[in-house]
């Protein structure tokens, strides 16, 4: 495995991320998810394999995703040896009441508390805002998480699904008042979907930090083959599926068939290694719902793209407005 720092933090990071989206009881999420014996097997095979990074969340199975890993890690692993990140921000039950959702002060440390609860853990490496929040002064967002910081609860904080400009906001009041920058941002990015080259790409490499990318697969669909139907391509969550389509995505994805040929590797090779060839990608969340499959993406590894084969995977992109 290999490992690299994470932002302009000391934190060093597997180039993988374990995305624990995945794990909970079937059906309280997605009918795919993984109950806990399955999803302690991929826990204890991504340690196996040297990666020390894993992302969830507060709301993955309502809770459940947490409590699988705090448990597994406990179990399988020293504590300080790992990374774990999480979230808070957002609520999936549509009848919430008032302050049961957003980036306010009241939710951000009532939640960092259920968290910490679940995770088994007396601090959280890398906490992370779900999402921004446009009800809730950024101020008042950024002094709490600083405030946990300083409480020693959390080491690093991240954000997630911020446009250029929210992130930009944030970063600049945390300079101006002293407080904890964040470190990472996590949004979505794959061959298909690069919008955020734009402006986001260039703002982190401009403050030093770093994006942790999440549907690189594009939830399996680029690395699936033509027919293939698997339980998650037939349920997938509304916000995996792509909104447009274009002409050059179906030649996208037969010049990763190609170079997947040329290299004599999986198609899930070649666009993990492509992802790691952009900066400022450090670490690819990944998913899986099998063990074996964590071997095959860690084979990425050995993959050695070429300046000619990134170009030649993103020129049908090109002429696409970003």
């Amino acid at each position: 495995m290999e490992y690299i720092r994470l932002g302009n933090s000391g934190l060093q990071v597997s180039k993988f991320c374990i995305g624990c989206m995945s794990f909970g009881t079937p059906g309280v999420l997605f009918p795919w998810c993984l109950d806990e014996e399955k999803s302690e097997a991929v826990i204890k095979k991504a340690l196996d394999l040297g990666i020390n990074f894993f992302d969830t969340a507060n709301v993955y199975s309502n809770g459940e995703a947490e409590d699988f890993l705090g448990r597994a890690i406990k179990k399988y692993a020293n504590r300080d040896e790992v990374v774990i990140a999480t979230k808070c921000g957002i609520n999936m039950d549509p009848h919430h009441g008032p302050n049961q959702t957003g980036l306010s002060r009241k939710h951000i440390f009532q939640e960092v508390e259920k968290s910490l609860k679940r995770l088994g853990t007396d601090y959280i490496d890398l906490y992370i805002v779900h999402h921004y929040d446009a009800f809730t002064p950024l101020e008042e967002t950024m002094k709490a998480l600083n405030d946990l910081v300083v409480m020693g609860k959390v080491r690093y904080i991240g954000a997630s699904n911020f446009h250029a400009w929210q992130f930009a906001k944030a970063q600049a009041i945390a300079e101006k008042n002293g407080w904890a920058k964040f470190i990472s941002l996590q949004n979505p990015h794959n061959l298909l979907s690069r919008e955020d080259e734009r402006e986001v790409f260039p703002l982190l490499k401009d403050q030093g930090v770093s994006l942790t990318p999440y549907k690189c697969l594009l939830g399996g669909r680029l690395a699936r083959k033509d027919d293939e139907v698997t339980s998650r391509s037939v349920t997938q969550h509304p916000s995996s599926k792509r909104t447009y389509t274009d002409d050059g995505d179906d030649e996208i994805i037969r010049r990763v068939e190609e170079l997947a040929s040329k290299y004599a590797c999986s198609k899930a090779n070649i666009i993990l290694s492509y992802e790691l060839s952009k900066e400022p990608i450090a670490s690819i969340i990944v998913g899986t719902s099998s063990p074996e499959r964590l071997e095959d993406t860690v084979r990425t590894l050995d993959v050695h793209l070429t300046k000619e084969d990134l170009a030649y995977l993103e020129e049908p992109y090109l002429p696409r407005k970003f």
